[in-house]
């Protein structure tokens, strides 16, 4: 049975305060949330690690970074699945 992708968000205490800290998580969420129902691969786990760029980053160029992470993780993965079928 497939499961479904799993996303886990760092946002360290670095980058602000528990406002701006909950800011940046709820920016990444929502990006994630448009992008991953067609991305992510099922059974997969991703780790979104924040930088504080994504506090103040127009919302269209952040969700086309988190597609262009997720769409390079799965490459990563595809590629580690080849060699060990080899």
């Amino acid at each position: 049975m497939n499961t479904p992708p799993l996303f886990g968000f760092t946002v360290t205490k670095k980058l602000g305060n528990a406002v701006v800290r909950n800011k940046i998580r709820r920016r990444l969420k929502s990006a994630v949330a448009n992008v991953a129902p067609t991305l992510a691969m099922p059974g997969c786990d991703y780790v979104i690690v924040a930088r504080r760029a994504a506090l103040a980053m127009p919302f269209p160029e952040l969700q086309k970074d988190v597609t262009d992470a997720i769409a390079s993780v799965n490459r990563r993965l595809e590629r580690q699945s080849r060699e060990t079928k080899r």
